[in-house]
């Protein structure tokens, strides 16, 4: 019960090099994603970062980037949730279709049963952070076409 799982699909009218590259720039997340409340680099393909969307808990996670390949980026999650999240990017028309992957435990015995008892808000706050993502994505994506 303290696992989750978590998708999406969406497409966005944006090459799929400027989607790559927008996802890579970890440290900018904060500028675009208004979840991500900070991110601090830990090493060439380690950062933490701390999360938090509409429930009254911030997350703290570290990434290891396993795949930076622009098809393919996968992070190993560890912190207060552990497992992996990957974007995987396609060419689609004049845009990018994005797959989004994530499979997480919940560490810690009491953020686990909380999580369990908590499920159906779980999600909720989850797809709440997703589309701070997708809106933001769109936004950074659309200053930088500009630029």
């Amino acid at each position: 019960m303290n696992t989750f799982e978590f998708s999406e699909d969406w497409w966005l009218p944006y090459p799929r090099a400027d989607v790559a590259g927008v996802l890579l720039d970890l440290a900018m997340y904060p500028t675009w994603w208004p979840q991500v409340v900070a991110v601090a680099s830990l090493g060439p393909d380690d950062a933490r970062v701390l999360c938090r969307s509409m429930l009254p808990y911030t997350l703290d996670l570290v990434l290891h980037a396993q795949s930076r390949d622009d098809h393919v980026l996968e992070t190993l999650v560890s912190g207060d949730l552990s497992g992996v999240a990957r974007w995987r990017l396609l060419d689609e028309g004049p845009g990018t279709r994005m797959l989004f992957e994530q499979e997480v435990r919940v560490a810690g015995r009491w953020q686990a049963l909380g999580a369990a008892l908590a499920r159906p808000a779980v999600r909720w706050n989850h797809q709440r952070m997703m589309a701070g993502c997708r809106a933001g994505l769109s936004r950074r994506l659309a200053g930088s076409v500009a630029d």
